[in-house]
């Protein structure tokens, strides 16, 4: 049976000497932990470093984030997807202020009653900001723990996590719990990572890895597979004057609630089909143009666009009548300051100029 205890120093001596220069890092102090951590769930490193600097340069601490805005939240989490996390960022932090004085509890029971705070998130606040020992297991952790132990089990199943969480806790060293849950993640980001060959000849376990020695390290981590993804087609239109562009503001409940959208129809229409549409809004259209296919990957459903750019006399028309089914009205370099679209249209805001997330900053 592995002896899981023999992977602490090794790992230890490993990430002391390996470990990247990250901006949380820096100054780990729960709340800079805590943004760095939601934003890091489903993002890859590179992607983030710009955004929490410039989260956490306009939005410094709990106060702050309590207070802001939602269009300014989701504006500056625009292109990270994921919505709901910053607007449970918004909600703990509400609660936080309230009824913990501005700062983030060390517990990690009280630290997943907070919106948007799991057993990972919670324990890697609470050891790498208070270093308590609890452990963060997310899946960097569960996939180089399931190779060094040549486990079979299914990782996605909560009660293999719960046991990894119970066997690391046991194992984790009282004076760097920061510093163990780091580097377990550090190794599966850098050297026994998820996507193409292991780098073994670099990890600090290569004279014990059971996956290794038995040559089953691809089989590793076992996943049970998922269904497969709803296909959905959309057809995205661009609706313009020289000056103003057609959105609206999604519902406040369900797939990207609360960005803006620009006009879409469901299935993919024919360009008498789209002509009809925005007749039927009261325009007369000067010019439609056939625009590029585009896909979009959610967790459980993907969107198959086409889009169409539609030119049309003014959009602006004061006394009309117009009903434009809950659209507003915006010149295109408001959209690109203050209305926040998702990453999912990227294809299509290029063709009004509007940059989305760090490409505006490029």
């Amino acid at each position: 049976m592995f002896e899981l205890e023999h992977i602490v120093n090794p790992l230890l001596k490993w990430f002391h000497g390996h470990a990247r220069v990250l901006p949380w890092r820096e100054e780990p102090t729960p709340y800079r932990v805590w943004i760095s951590e939601i934003m890091l769930q489903q993002t890859r490193v590179e992607a983030v470093k710009p955004y929490f600097e410039r989260f956490l340069a306009e939005l410094p601490d709990v106060s702050a984030l309590a207070s802001v805005e939602e269009d300014r939240l989701l504006k500056l989490w625009e292109g990270l997807g994921y919505y709901n996390r910053a607007r449970n960022l918004k909600k703990a932090a509400v609660i936080i202020r309230d009824q913990y004085q501005g700062e983030l509890p060390s517990e990690v029971s009280l630290l997943m009653q907070l919106p948007g705070i799991g057993s990972y998130t919670a324990g890697a606040i609470a050891s790498i900001a208070y270093q308590k020992p609890y452990p963060a297991v997310d899946g960097n952790v569960l996939r180089v723990i399931s190779r060094v132990m040549e486990d079979h089990q299914d990782v996605l199943n909560q009660s293999v996590k719960k046991q990894y969480e119970e066997s690391l806790q046991a194992i984790m060293p009282k004076d760097q719990p920061g510093a163990f849950n780091q580097a377990l993640m550090e190794l599966g980001a850098m050297v026994c990572v998820p996507n193409g060959a292991p780098r073994c000849e670099e990890c600090p376990w290569n004279t014990f890895c059971l996956a290794k020695k038995r040559g089953c390290i691809a089989e590793l981590p076992h996943k049970a597979k998922k269904k497969p993804r709803v296909i959905e087609e959309k057809t995205v239109l661009l609706i313009q004057d020289e000056k103003k562009v057609a959105i609206r503001k999604r519902p406040n409940k369900g797939l990207l609630a609360g960005l803006y959208e620009f006009p879409m129809l469901e299935g993919i229409c024919t360009r008498d089909q789209v002509i009809h549409y925005v007749e039927q809004l009261g325009f007369k259209p000067i010019y439609v143009g056939e625009l590029e296919r585009s896909k979009h990957i959610f967790t459980h459903k993907e969107w198959h666009m086409l889009g169409y750019t539609v030119r049309v006399d003014e959009l602006d028309r004061p006394g009309s009548d117009v009903d434009l089914g809950g659209f507003e009205l915006i010149e295109t370099r408001e959209t690109e300051a203050d209305y926040p679209i998702p990453a999912a249209f990227v294809a299509y805001t290029r063709y009004l100029n509007i940059k989305l997330g760090n490409s505006k900053y490029q």
